[in-house]
């Protein structure tokens, strides 16, 4: 499923930037660069799925579009600002926003953030997706470029684990203390090796 969102932001750098990196991630990404634009978008098009919202804009305040958000569509926002005052972070908070994301960001924290709101949604529950590749959770298949790829059901375990942790640090020890085995024997460095090169291989295979 191809998730669309709305970024309501007037910095054509971060707006080219961005919204580059959320198309790779397999997003579908309208823009507005003023409230009034963003609100005739929310009132046109009924299926986005998340709106990332800056505060200062030409034609008013984000503020006061994540309240109309949040009264009318009930759709999950998340603010990324260079407003970092604690009054600023506690009122975006209490307006409802699901996020809260300080200007300059790091692309892989956002996308990351993203995941997580809608997961808390319901949104994001059936699949992963990442660049050209797409985990299908509910029927336990991987696709590269729509190619399904094969795995065996520890090798899949081991993916999930790993692309659902995009943008976050997860340690070897991590992933053995989450992986055991078909027949539920403790899987060891090694065969973890293993296993993330034969990973690898497939992935890069279909690439």
């Amino acid at each position: 499923m191809k998730h669309r969102l709305l970024l309501v932001e007037d910095n054509e750098m971060i707006v080219k930037g961005l919204k580059y990196t959320l198309e790779q991630e397999n997003f579908e990404v309208d823009v507005a660069k003023r409230i009034n634009d963003a609100e005739d978008m929310l009132d046109t098009v009924t299926d986005y799925d998340l709106v990332i919202l800056d505060i200062t804009l030409p034609d008013g305040n984000g503020f006061d579009l994540c309240k109309y958000i949040k009264n009318e569509k009930e759709l999950p926002v998340i603010f990324l600002t260079a407003k970092d005052d604690e009054k600023d972070v506690v009122l975006g908070f209490d307006l409802g926003a699901d996020d809260y994301v300080i200007k300059p960001f790091r692309n892989r924290e956002l996308i990351s953030r993203i995941h997580n709101v809608l997961r808390r949604y319901n949104k994001d529950k059936d699949e992963i997706v990442h660049g050209n590749i797409r985990i299908d959770l509910e029927e336990k298949r991987v696709y590269v470029s729509e190619n399904e790829i094969i795995f065996t059901a520890l090798e899949y375990k081991i993916l999930v684990l790993l692309y659902s942790n995009i943008g976050k640090t997860i340690t070897r020890d991590k992933i053995l203390d989450k992986i055991w085995d078909i027949a539920g024997n403790f899987v060891n460095d090694n065969t973890l090796t293993v296993y993330i090169k034969r990973i690898r291989a497939k992935l890069r295979r279909r690439r």
